[in-house]
């Protein structure tokens, strides 16, 4: 007769964004039970980009969680660009090149979700979490609707707004960077086509005015070819609180955009008068202020809920990745045995390192060419 399994032996995670699902997939290809709660009410909720880069260290974390069939998914739907980002001023003059010393791939941010979804069992959508209490034997997770779930470990994958980081970490700090991003999309057509030089289907294009704006344009393939263009200030440039940022259409902030742009060469305007407008949305960027380890336990943190970093090194979404990965690797044997092997510990240690490194560099490079506030000491 088989036998039963215990709410203790699965594993809970809030939060369904990328590292919260590659986590769920690693941990369902380990037999390991796993229920993803999510607090928006369906995948399509909320906007937080178009485009990411997957370098190595994101491919093989995917490559090491999904079955082939979803990993071939994933290789169909990424583009492989140019290995390159390049740099323009605002007169789309060639200011350097960097190479990459080995080429990852850009993906839509929703494509990638979706495959990560897939095969999932018990992903549960409007699930805002309230709290959670622990004890010697579990975790059991207290929702807004009165629902409640037991599980042997609960993790938070729940982006840099995390509530359990909040409980679990009191201290922990998020920082405003001081930089807003205004994020469209442009399709690639006859019309708009021409606009990008064949240098600027790379992982990146970066183009830099005066007063730290920057146009950053990057290239995607699924499900039809498209180009990412966003346009970074420093928040003293918009004249506007962050509430009323957030309640403008895409129209407005279009010639929001616009105005930034007024003297750069006519073929970045022509970029940004080109955005699809009901794709436009604004951000406002925000970042983790490395602290010290703490001591494990049967909670734990992944991605931005402990190491949420501005997008100026292209590491947020590869550190998240990495950190689903190497959780599940380390509850493959199931909660009560990570927790008895400070398998948990191993993985926090090294998650903590790698985080924080990627932050501090974030922070450098956001500093560097936008202006980003300096990380606090």
């Amino acid at each position: 007769m088989p036998q039963r399994r215990r709410p203790e032996d699965g594993v809970l995670v809030v939060g369904a964004g990328i590292g919260g699902l590659c986590l769920a997939q690693g941990l369902k290809r380990a037999g390991i039970p796993c229920a993803v709660y999510e607090r928006d009410e369906t995948p399509e909720s909320r906007l937080q980009g178009y485009r990411l880069h997957i370098d190595v260290t994101g491919i093989r974390a995917v490559r090491e969680v999904l079955p082939d069939d979803l990993y071939a998914r994933f290789e169909a739907t990424s583009l492989r660009p140019r290995p390159t980002v390049m740099r323009y001023d605002d007169q789309l003059a060639l200011q350097s090149v960097a190479r990459f010393p080995e080429p990852g791939v850009n993906v839509n941010r929703m494509s990638l979700r979706r495959i990560l979804l897939s095969g999932l069992d018990a992903v549960h959508f409007g699930k805002r979490l309230t709290r959670y209490d622990s004890d010697a034997d579990g975790v059991t997770a207290y929702f807004a609707d009165g629902s409640t779930a037991r599980g042997g470990v609960l993790v938070g994958a729940d982006g840099v707004n995390s509530p359990v980081r909040r409980q679990y970490l009191p201290h922990a700090r998020i920082e405003d960077t001081g930089l807003r991003q205004l994020y469209g999309k442009i399709s690639l057509n006859e019309q708009t086509r021409p606009l990008f030089d064949d240098e600027m289907h790379a992982v990146y294009s970066m183009i830099l005015g005066p007063g730290h704006t920057m146009v950053g344009v990057a290239p995607v393939a699924h499900p039809e070819p498209f180009m990412t263009c966003s346009v970074g200030l420093r928040r003293e440039a918009i004249g506007l609180s962050d509430e009323e940022l957030a309640g403008l259409s895409g129209e407005r902030l279009r010639e929001l955009a616009l105005r930034q742009v007024d003297r750069w060469h006519p073929r970045v305007r022509a970029m940004v008068s080109s955005w699809a407008l009901e794709t436009v949305f604004p951000l406002v960027i925000r970042t983790s202020v490395p602290f010290a380890p703490w001591a494990s336990s049967r909670v734990t943190l992944l991605g931005d809920a402990v190491h949420a970093m501005s997008p100026a090194a292209g590491a947020g979404a590869n550190a998240a990745l990495r950190d689903g990965a190497a959780l599940a690797a380390a509850l493959r044997e199931g909660p009560d045995g990570a927790v008895a092997n400070d398998a948990i510990a191993a993985y926090e240690e090294a998650m903590i390192a790698h985080g924080f490194a990627a932050v501090r560099e974030s922070a450098m490079n956001g500093h560097q060419y936008l202006g980003q506030d300096l990380l606090p000491v």
